[in-house]
């Protein structure tokens, strides 16, 4: 309870910074900034919805790093400028959001594969892979996106980097380590559907999902 008590805090804590950043932007006339932040907001409040009108409960740590990550990527690094301020700052976010996509694309398999409404039954290398290409094909998705900001609107997100003004470099990069964080949340997926002993923090988020949505999993109950 009390370990439940200090994520809802950090979250809370999290979201009023960007209201009171929402709230400069618009008194200062930066109507970009405004709207970014107020998309960050409504982002954040994603669980929230699933859990009120859905009734799907998602592990609070999951959703701490999930709106630590946005914070960070869109809040700091493209309104603060931490992109360009620290060079680490992309691999980093890459490397993170391979780790989410990876277990949010290992969950929604699993589901499918438990659900005693869809007669699926897939193995533990499949459920593997596909978690691994969902987060590499978002990570490729998120690129997509970039480029048709930079090209439309004349932003910044595919970073220049030196010696090459097309932004191709920074892609490759954040498509490697998006991969890489992909990789290993995959095998650490595929351990835990394997012997079902694995004690690392991915199979505690899959046993509290499961647990608490107990109307997602029939097959084994």
């Amino acid at each position: 309870m009390r370990q439940l008590l200090i994520h809802q805090r950090l979250t809370f804590i999290l979201q009023a910074i960007l209201v009171v950043e929402a709230i400069i932007a618009v008194w200062e006339y930066q109507w970009l900034t405004a709207v970014i932040t107020i998309g960050i907001i409504i982002v954040t409040l994603v669980p929230f919805f699933l859990r009120r009108f859905l009734h799907v409960f998602i592990p609070p740590e999951f959703v701490l790093l999930t709106i630590a990550f946005v914070f960070a990527s869109l809040f700091l690094g493209e309104i603060h400028g931490y992109y360009t301020r620290f060079w680490w700052w992309d691999i980093l976010l890459h490397s993170s959001s391979g780790f989410l996509l990876g277990i949010i694309g290992f969950l929604l398999v699993h589901v499918l594969n438990e659900t005693e409404h869809i007669d699926l039954h897939m193995k533990p290398g499949f459920v593997a892979i596909f978690a691994f290409m969902f987060a590499v094909g978002i990570g490729a998705l998120w690129e997509v996106f970039e480029f048709s900001m930079d090209s439309f609107f004349g932003m910044n997100m595919q970073k220049e980097m030196l010696g090459d003004t097309s932004g191709l470099t920074d892609t490759m990069w954040d498509l490697i380590v998006d991969s890489l964080g992909a990789l290993i949340i995959s095998g650490l997926g595929y351990g835990y559907i394997k012997t079902a002993k694995n004690t690392s923090f991915l199979v505690r988020w899959i046993n509290a999902f499961i647990k608490n949505n107990p109307g997602l999993f029939h097959r084994n109950q």
